[in-house]
């Protein structure tokens, strides 16, 4: 089984992974604001890399947020196209668990039955979930959510977003800088899949409106 995973939540990257989780090839950049322009010839590149076409590949996941408009909306776009074009199933992953499935791990290594995921939101907020390590794979308790890093639970926090505010989150050291990446997000989607547990749709999670909005009616001048 090969899945090609793709996420955009707040880096572009993908990924291609076996039925077992074993990543083939991936690609992933640190600019946030060139999805659109970097998604479609990094999975290009991918495939040819591991000599793969588009009619091998049985599934496909997308991260599905929370995250940007712009970002998401490209991600979700171009999963949207090719499991159509290939006539392949799409899935989708909320792109905080992405973080959680190592942080639950690593929790649960150190004795740590509660964490959070948090990853910048921009405009000093975060989007944050909270996680029980449950053994070392992890439990969505609440979240997704976007709010200021003091609204937060008062649990050591792993994701970038608690790397951005130290001085009120509770950043754990080594996963500081952590993006969710599409890697990490076909992982995810293969633990599941083999817990038996459902995958989500490909519905974005925005979980606030976009900056444009439709202007109104034009006012009259007298």
């Amino acid at each position: 089984m090969l899945i090609l995973a793709i996420d955009t939540s707040a880096i572009a990257s993908a990924a291609l992974l076996t039925g077992e989780g074993e990543t083939l090839a991936s690609f992933a950049t640190e600019d946030t604001r060139s999805h659109a322009e970097v998604l479609a010839p990094g999975i290009q590149s991918l495939l040819q890399e591991a000599g793969v076409t588009g009619a091998q590949i049985d599934a496909l996941v997308v991260g599905v947020g929370p995250g940007p408009f712009t970002g998401l909306r490209s991600g979700i776009a171009t999963a949207r196209t090719l499991a159509f074009a290939w006539n392949t199933p799409l899935h989708g992953v909320m792109s905080l668990d992405a973080i959680a499935l190592d942080a639950a791990l690593d929790a649960w290594r150190a004795g740590v039955d509660e964490f959070v995921v948090a990853t910048d939101a921009r405009r000093k907020e975060v989007y944050w979930a909270h996680y029980r390590s449950t053994g070392g794979t992890g439990e969505l308790l609440d979240g997704p959510h976007v709010t200021a890093p003091e609204e937060v639970p008062d649990l050591p926090a792993y994701g970038a977003g608690a790397g951005l505010y130290p001085d009120v989150l509770h950043p754990v050291r080594d996963f500081a800088a952590a993006q969710p990446t599409a890697a990490a997000l076909g992982r995810t989607a293969v633990v599941r899949l083999v817990r038996g547990l459902p995958l989500l749709d490909s519905a974005p999670l925005y979980l606030r409106e976009s900056d444009a909005k439709v202007p109104g009616p034009r006012k009259r001048a007298l």
